[in-house]
């Protein structure tokens, strides 16, 4: 098993930053991926971006060269680093890892921008 734990999120002015954390424990295994996905109201869960253990990263199209994904796996925690935000983004962001034996989720936390 292994758990989730977001911060992070909150209200923002359009062109602001944010900086979301998701630490994991648990059977967390040394090999994985973490990423994290956002659901807009009205609309399917999308992935935003992923990183796994190596470092290998993928994103989205509608936020490259905006938001920015890392990782400590010495502290078993994934950011996300958020910067020139837009009003599109206004999502539930949720915390994603996944393992050999487990495709685990956070509660999720909310991300609001708007002026």
């Amino acid at each position: 098993q292994v758990q989730l734990v977001e911060s992070g999120g909150g209200l923002v002015q359009p062109g602001g930053s944010l900086r979301l954390s998701c630490a994991a424990s648990g059977s967390i295994f040394s090999v994985n991926v973490m990423g994290w996905y956002r659901q807009a109201p009205g609309k399917q869960r999308e992935l935003v971006a992923s990183i796994t253990t190596g470092g290998i990263m993928n994103y989205a199209e509608s936020v490259k060269g905006r938001f920015t994904i890392s990782r400590d796996n010495t502290k078993n925690t994934m950011y996300l680093q958020m910067d020139s935000l837009k009003p599109e983004d206004t999502a539930v962001y949720y915390c994603n890892l996944r393992n050999f034996r487990f495709n685990s989720w956070g509660q999720g936390t909310q991300v609001t921008v708007s002026s």
